[in-house]
C-alpha cells in the first residue's frame, strides 16, 4: 500500500489493476496482470523482486523486460515465473542452487532456465519445481531432505528430471 504500516484489515494494493493472479514469497509478493506483466513488492535483499536491484520497495513495481507471464511462485528469497511459451524464468538468492541456472550466483534480474517446456511451477523455501508438458517433474536447489526427489540429499544446481506422473 506504499507504507510500512502493519495492517489488520485487507487493503487495496495501489498502482496496479486488472490483476488475474497473486503469489506470495516469504517476505515479498507478486501479481500478474491480464496483459501478462509481473509486478512485485516487499523485501528484496537477495534480488527476489527481480527488478535488477536489492532495494526493498513498499509499492508494486513492474519487472522490466518480462512479459507473457501466466504463473509465478515465491520461495524464501527467490522467485520463479512461467511464460505463455512454456519457458521458466528465475531470480533472487541462489546459494542453494534454487535458481537452476547451474551457478549458485545470486541474480537480481530474471534468467531463463533452458531445456524445460513447462506447464506448471512451484517454489519451496530454497528449491524450485517445474512440470514439463510431457509430464516430467524437474527440480533443483536445496535438497538436504530429499525434496528434489533425485534419490540423494546433495544440492542440485542444474535442473534434474525426477518423477514422471505416469509412474
Amino acid at each position: 500500500d506504499g507504507t510500512l504500516t502493519q495492517r489488520k484489515m485487507p487493503l487495496l494494493v495501489r498502482g496496479i489493476n486488472n490483476i488475474i493472479n497473486v503469489r506470495a514469497g516469504y517476505n515479498h509478493s507478486m501479481a500478474i496482470k491480464d496483459d501478462g506483466t509481473l509486478w512485485s513488492w516487499g523485501q528484496n535483499n537477495s534480488g527476489q523482486l527481480g527488478n535488477g536491484t536489492t532495494f526493498s520497495t513498499n509499492a508494486a513495481r513492474q519487472l522490466p523486460g518480462l512479459t507473457g507471464i501466466i504463473d509465478a511462485a515465491g520461495g524464501e528469497a527467490h522467485s520463479v515465473a512461467l511464460k505463455n511459451d512454456g519457458s521458466v524464468w528465475t531470480w533472487g538468492q541462489n546459494s542453494e542452487g534454487q535458481l537452476g541456472d547451474g551457478t549458485g550466483i545470486q541474480q537480481n534480474s530474471p534468467v531463463r532456465i533452458y531445456g524445460i517446456n513447462a506447464v506448471a511451477i512451484a517454489a519451496g523455501r530454497s528449491h524450485t519445481l517445474a512440470l514439463s508438458a510431457d509430464g516430467i517433474v524437474w527440480a533443483w536447489g536445496y535438497n538436504n531432505y530429499g525434496q528434489v526427489g533425485n534419490g540423494n540429499t546433495m544440492i542440485q544446481l542444474p535442473p534434474v528430471s525426477g518423477i514422471n506422473r505416469g509412474n
